[in-house]
């Protein structure tokens, strides 16, 4: 267990504490007014399907803004440099457009309560069973992470042990799930999303003051790091070294596509706030709006990790007590004065119960909606899934108090989220995609891609990378590597699979696959048969030859 060093322990007051206050009692009363609209388990799941554009947008960037992008991505940018642009511009940006344009059609329109229910409808129940059971796993895995985060500044704040904080943190965030449900949550990250921004906002100029200005902080970093360290592309030509341990190829594949599609395509965290909205114009427009303040939020978290670089920098090594992760609290504590400290530990705070939130209120509705209502309990009462949703609530946050001391063993929890997303997310794009494109693809083979890809992501990581088969120089350049092992495994898995088992009768397929109409839809969202994604054998191909050139770059 790592224990934030003494001296970071935050100057904090009296004026620090009551905005604080204030802002935990805002949340609460949120809480409770949302308690008033909560009548049957869609409106608890999921808002009553009732909420404009504008909210679902901000939710859906706020939900994101929790651990990954705060401790995760000022760490990435302390330990990687610049190329932590690479999360946002390559890897997050054109997946949020392409659900907000493509994807959400089939969700909405097929008015399922979750993403594994879209399976259940595409494929069959195995799928369904198999993709609830590991989305709900990496749900509570996710949260753990948010929760461990948050533990680091309360302990900065208050000097409590992380185990303490832990618990009193989640407990906190139960509170507020448990009693209004998804609007709860939702209506709470936009108030965070502002709030998030005035943290980070005087931290980010106050940084850059102390080194010089940009021409003082690239200069320092210059020195100490080289110039690699400054830009995103530099240095990453097929067999040559950067800080990142990644080539284009891999940033561009295992990134850019795969480890971002799957993640914004088929994060349920993320897809529940689009689902939440009042029609599908709206549903469409959510993570389109969310994507503007997306391209300028990698500023504020990037430029505090290279702060943080130039003036900690033995932060994250052997000989250090601090690791990537203590950048944020470590310049709270040197720059920001009493009253500003507030707000900044305030907006910490918020980013971690949003991303805590966000993933405890999609775990809720999978395991009640997909788990618990299809395959244990069918055909109950909607009270009884009302109360049962509250309950698994509880122990959601119970079994995310547990996976947070996981996270805290790993130096940089923006490292270990990757790894979680290439086990689970990358299978269950490449069996979204497949099916959602191809009419041919069989009910059977949703859930052996899913198998595979998991399988396949998993011995990448653990076998080929851990035990040195290949050498990949950083846990970052292994993900990127295990994500796009994961995708042609799960894609190969299926073509084979396909090619010998049933598919889907034609009739139970409309709105489903792209080009076929749906009662929810007025248009078909796409073309005939004759288009190239329809061609199994080019399916195929294409993707053994991604699964040759994955491993290419480190053979040199």
């Amino acid at each position: 267990m790592h224990y934030l060093a003494e001296g970071l322990r935050l100057p904090t007051n009296g004026l620090d504490y009551t905005i604080l206050a204030i802002y935990f009692a805002v949340v609460l009363g949120i809480g409770f007014a949302a308690r008033a609209s909560v009548k049957t388990s869609l409106d608890f799941f999921l808002s009553g399907r009732s909420l404009p554009a504008w909210v679902t947008g901000l939710a859906f960037v706020a939900a994101n803004l929790g651990a990954t992008e705060i401790l995760g991505m000022a760490a990435t940018g302390a330990q990687y440099g610049v190329a932590v642009v690479h999360w946002y511009w390559i890897g997050a940006i054109p997946a949020m457009v392409f659900l907000g344009l493509v994807m959400m059609p089939f969700y909405y329109g097929s008015k399922v309560r979750s993403v594994p229910e879209f399976l259940l409808q595409r494929f069959d129940k195995s799928a369904h069973l198999l993709s609830s059971v590991l989305f709900a796993f990496a749900a509570i895995l996710i949260a753990g992470v948010n929760l461990y985060a948050l533990s680091i500044v309360v302990e900065a704040l208050l000097g409590w042990p992380q185990w303490v904080s832990i618990v009193v943190a989640g407990f906190f965030v139960l509170g507020y799930i448990t009693v209004g449900g998804l609007s709860s949550a939702i209506y709470n990250e936009v108030l965070q999303f502002f709030v998030i921004l005035a943290a980070l906002i005087p931290l980010t100029f106050l940084g850059l003051k102390r080194v010089g200005g940009w021409d003082g902080l690239t200069g320092s970093l210059e020195k100490s790091h080289g110039g690699e360290f400054l830009t995103a592309w530099g240095g990453t030509g097929i067999g040559d070294a950067n800080p990142l341990g990644a080539n284009w190829l891999t940033i561009i594949l295992g990134l850019g596509f795969v480890l971002s599609f799957g993640y914004w395509t088929t994060n349920f965290a993320e897809v529940q706030r689009a689902l939440s909205a009042k029609n599908l114009s709206a549903a469409k427009r959510t993570p389109l709006i969310a994507a503007f303040p997306k391209i300028f939020i990698v500023f504020l978290v990037m430029i505090p990790g290279l702060v943080a670089a130039v003036l900690v920098p033995k932060i994250g090594t052997a000989g250090s007590d601090l690791t990537y992760n203590d950048a944020i609290p470590l310049l709270m504590a040197e720059f920001l004065p009493n009253g500003v400290l507030g707000i900044a530990v305030t907006g910490l705070l918020a980013a971690f119960m949003a991303g805590m939130a966000a993933n405890v209120s999609s775990f809720n509705t999978v395991f009640t909606s997909d788990i618990w209502a299809k395959y244990v309990k069918p055909g109950r009462e909607d009270a009884y899934y009302l109360r049962f949703g509250r309950l698994i609530t509880a122990i959601g946050v119970l079994a995310s108090i547990g996976t947070a001391f996981i996270a805290s063993s790993f130096s940089n929890i923006m490292s270990y989220l990757q790894t979680l997303f290439s086990f689970f997310n990358v299978p269950m794009f490449v069996v979204f995609i497949i099916g959602m494109f191809w009419k041919r693809a069989s009910m059977k083979s949703g859930v052996w891609g899913l198998v595979a890809g998991t399988g396949a992501a998993m011995v990448n990581y653990f076998w080929v990378y851990k035990q040195g088969i290949i050498d990949i120089p950083t846990d970052q350049g292994a993900n990127f590597v295990s994500a796009i092992v994961g995708f042609v495994a799960g894609a190969v898995v299926m073509v084979v699979v396909t090619l010998f088992t049933a598919p889907k009768p034609e009739a139970e397929l409309a709105g489903l696959v792209y080009g076929t109409r749906s009662p929810g839809l007025e248009e078909p969202p796409g073309e005939g048969d004759d288009a190239w994604y329809r061609k199994p054998a080019l399916l195929g191909w294409g993707a053994i030859v991604i699964a040759a050139l994955c491993y290419v770059p480190y053979s040199f």
